[in-house]
């Protein structure tokens, strides 16, 4: 067998899913697959090479085993209510438990129209499958907890899209699950608490079986998802990512970053920053995106007090307890990231972080770089790079821009008591990024067939916090000609 599938979510109810077989393609032709990826899930990867894969991963072929299926789920998007959304342009194969016996989803972006499709074709443009692949192969990388990259196949045809045609393409995408907040809110605007307890039932078991023995296992459930999420967003920011469409159908129960449409990594630091498109209000900036994951996990609460007390107001009072502890949460995984992208010690006074991030935001430097550099002065190699980093020949005063960083330096040093711990800002601050510039580099050859850039950046993501040579070019930031200033879905 191909793929060792061993599925439970198609054995749940009906109304759970619809059933859907992939559409077929014309001419598929495979990109890359991930083969370390696919050995941990017990996959061949001399198979990936095959054109029972070809046929897999294009959806020209179910596998053996495979029970392909749309998941129903509803969601907040940007505030608003959308009662049913669901997978339009996704299929879920199956599952199957890797070898540190963990069970994981197997899924298809882009495999055609569904019941769930909208109006819409169901494809997916070559662009959302490079993007996705890069990002998400890189937060792997990172540490940061992520849905991950199986496969990408170009499919031989084209789709229409607002910016015109563009060759389509196929994302296979591995994740621990695909439940969503939006997934509770479906069956609660559906009024069907029974679905909502089995749902619960089984994101307790595959997530957080120790819930099951608490007292209020739906409580448990709603405290296991509020910790993963407080600390996801934590390390999203100590990156300087945006996920950009942070609506409850893209946050997952399993606390992986899940559905990287318009996202993207700063530049220059600001921190109501914001790439997507579609934000126009800045719900998701890169500074709100600890209060929207609070709202979202509000959200959620509310799909579990029904399972939580039969006293709605008792529900309330537990639910809002458990919430109540997110702030804490969030901060002492937010602080810890900092302090070790400064080197800080763990007394170092607090208030040194925010100092950093004004720092910062006034003189426009760029996130990645500055700690970047400032882990090479912690290493011994001297100052005069970080001072480079104000000397911007476009502010008003330089002299100013001078003056700030000597003076941030000399309480860099007290805070750090002059021993900077070099080893935690080696593993906090990466060297390689995906650069938004680069990734539409990656897109841009790949739609004329040309994927050299993809498969350059794939593989400087796989080592990011490792010096090479070669790559030094993947450190600079983008010229002003080649900023990017808006990121777009792909829907």
């Amino acid at each position: 067998m191909s793929i060792p599938f061993n599925n439970t979510y198609a054995n749940l109810p009906e109304r759970f899913y619809r059933k859907q077989a992939p559409a077929q393609v014309p001419s598929p032709s495979l990109i890359t697959a991930n083969a370390e990826l696919a050995t941990q899930l017990g996959i061949d990867p001399d198979w990936l090479k095959s054109d029972e894969a070809l046929a897999a991963f294009s959806g020209n072929q179910v596998p053996q085993g495979a029970e392909p299926l749309a998941q129903a789920y509803a969601g907040h998007q940007f505030g608003g209510f959308s009662p049913q959304l669901g997978d339009g342009r996704a299929l879920l194969l199956g599952e199957v438990i890797d070898t540190a016996g963990a069970r994981k989803d197997i899924q298809l972006k882009g495999s055609g129209r569904t019941y769930f499709s909208r109006g819409g074709d169901g494809k997916s443009a070559l662009g959302p499958v490079l993007r996705e692949y890069l990002v998400s192969e890189a937060m792997h990388a990172f540490g940061v907890p992520t849905t991950r990259a199986l496969a990408a196949v170009t499919t031989g045809e084209e789709v229409l899209r607002q910016e015109g045609h563009r060759p389509g393409g196929i994302f296979t995408r591995v994740a621990s699950s695909h439940l969503r907040i939006g997934t509770f809110q479906y069956f609660l605007a559906q009024n069907d608490p029974e679905a909502i307890a089995i749902l619960a039932d089984f994101a307790i078991e595959r997530h957080c079986p120790e819930a099951a023995q608490a007292a209020n296992p739906p409580l448990a459930l709603l405290e296991s998802v509020l910790k993963a999420q407080a600390t996801l967003v934590a390390q999203w920011m100590s990156f300087g990512f945006i996920h950009g469409v942070m609506n409850t159908d893209n946050s997952s129960i399993s606390g992986e970053t899940i559905d990287y449409g318009p996202c993207a990594f700063m530049d220059d630091f600001h921190p109501m920053c914001v790439f997507s498109s579609i934000d126009s209000g800045a719900r998701y900036a890169w500074g709100n995106q600890p209060q929207m994951a609070l709202w979202n996990l509000t959200r959620f609460a509310e799909t579990l007090l029904v399972l939580i007390d039969e006293n709605q107001d008792a529900a309330i009072a537990q639910a809002e307890t458990v919430l109540s502890t997110f702030t804490d949460r969030f901060g002492q995984a937010y602080f810890a990231r900092f302090y070790a992208k400064l080197g800080l010690p763990k007394n170092a006074p607090s208030d040194f972080v925010e100092t950093t991030l004004k720092l910062m935001a006034k003189h426009s430097l760029d996130f990645t770089v500055f700690f970047r550099v400032l882990t090479q002065v912690a290493g011994g190699q001297g100052e005069s790079g970080f001072l480079a980093l104000f000397d911007k020949p476009d502010e008003a005063d330089t002299a100013d821009a001078a003056d700030d960083a000597e003076e941030w330096l000399v309480s860099w040093r007290s805070a750090t008591s002059d021993a900077p711990d070099v080893d935690a800002m080696r593993q906090a601050n990466p060297i390689f990024i995906p650069r938004n510039h680069r990734i539409e580099q990656a897109i841009e050859a790949g739609n004329r067939g040309d994927f050299d850039i993809f498969y350059r950046l794939n593989q400087a993501f796989k080592h990011p916090f490792t010096e090479s040579a070669e790559n030094a070019d993947l450190e600079v930031p983008p010229l002003p000609e080649e900023v990017v200033h808006q990121t777009f879905c792909g829907t």
